[in-house]
């Protein structure tokens, strides 16, 4: 439980803020489809022998550039590019599967989440990519902010926001893999755009939905955990849940639900790129 904990508040407070570069950028979606994507590296991972956050690490990042170029280069919408790399991840890991003679034992972990599936080895992978995920996102992060609310005047001020749009991608691609063995592949997109969406109904100023969205996803993890371990029933589904009815509470009584849009100043953020 104490490996779970740790690894809960790394996973929380790091899907948290990329959630809210996702949510800015109007990209929640494609969450679910690296996710599952994932299920193809997971699967090959058990075929092959070889570590399952490395073959699942290599799907997801390969499905997130992938959407991203697909979108960007062939003139697909979004929604259309997510949907064929979600089949083609689940399809490939439905394919390794079979290929693999007995039962998985752990399948079931990666697929719903478990808080008795970490080891001290997916602990300390999940901090090393925690800490790389965090430091790229400080080295970036006033470029980041700055073409996440205006892609064009981004490109104009010089900003490299085709690179940076990819990096994101990359990052929110090994964030969604680290989260997989605890809240599970079929949920971990919920805990990407759960606690941004959350905290975008208490404020529209940047740096408070970047503190608010890591409290919020810090709170839904713990309390999620805690409450799977007392009563045994799925880690992933609690935490969802418990973000769900606090995102839905929030919506009913948030003191910005009467003004128009819910995402913060883009127009006075994005000149600035440095103000919260």
């Amino acid at each position: 439980m104490q490996r779970a904990l740790i690894a809960g508040v790394l996973v929380s407070v790091l899907l948290s803020i990329l959630g809210f570069f996702v949510v800015l950028r109007k990209m929640s979606f494609i969450g679910v489809g690296i996710a599952h994507a994932a299920f193809g590296g997971v699967a090959l991972g058990h075929l092959l022998g070889i570590p399952v956050f490395l073959s699942a690490s290599v799907f997801s990042v390969a499905a997130g550039l992938g959407i991203g170029a697909v979108t960007r280069r062939g003139r697909i919408k979004e929604d259309t590019a997510i949907g064929i790399f979600f089949a083609a991840g689940m399809a490939l890991g439905v394919l390794f599967l079979s290929l693999k003679p007995g039962y998985i034992t752990d399948l079931a972990s990666y697929l719903f989440g478990s808080i008795l599936a970490v080891t001290p080895t997916d602990l300390w992978i999940i901090a090393a990519a925690a800490f790389l995920i965090l430091v790229l996102l400080a080295l970036f992060f006033k470029e980041l902010i700055a073409s996440s609310f205006d892609a064009e005047l981004a490109r104009a001020s010089g900003i490299p926001e085709g690179f940076l749009f990819y990096l994101l991608l990359g990052l929110v691609s090994l964030g969604i893999v680290s989260a997989i063995k605890l809240v599970g592949i079929i949920l971990v997109s919920a805990l990407l755009v759960l606690p941004a969406a959350t905290a975008l109904q208490w404020s529209r100023r940047y740096g408070w939905v970047l503190a608010l969205s890591a409290l919020f996803g810090l709170a839904y993890t713990v309390s999620g955990l805690a409450i799977s371990y007392w009563i045994d029933i799925p880690s992933g589904a609690t935490i969802v849940i418990l973000g769900t009815a606090v995102f839905l509470l929030s919506l009913a009584i948030s003191p910005l639900r009467r003004r128009k849009g819910s995402h913060p100043d883009r127009t006075r953020s994005a000149r600035s790129g440095t103000t919260g």
